[in-house]
């Protein structure tokens, strides 16, 4: 993903903008990384450079927990902890 695409992007579920971007991997895009809206505590992920900015009902728990068991010491622990729809602690939505 471009950075300069973060100018963009807004929450699917809340439409806030801006977003954050917190990047795990990154060469010549970002390769891994995740987006966080600040609003509503909804986190996308970026897997193999393409951002993954779908509403809740078309998400993955599975994929979704199995993202942020991988790169949990660099995700926020509020998103780990509470974030939206899955996160790591609490029932999930």
């Amino acid at each position: 993903m471009k950075r300069r695409l973060m100018e963009i992007l807004a929450c699917p579920m809340c439409r806030n903008h801006p977003l954050e971007l917190i990047v795990f991997s990154e060469e010549n895009e970002i390769d891994e990384g995740i987006i966080i809206c600040n609003s509503c505590n909804r986190w996308y992920p970026i897997k193999e450079t393409i951002p993954h900015m779908l509403p809740d009902e078309l998400r993955e728990m599975e994929e979704d927990t199995e993202f942020l068991r991988r790169w949990e010491d660099k995700v926020p622990k509020k998103i780990v902890g509470e974030g939206k729809p899955f996160n790591l602690f609490k029932k999930n939505i």
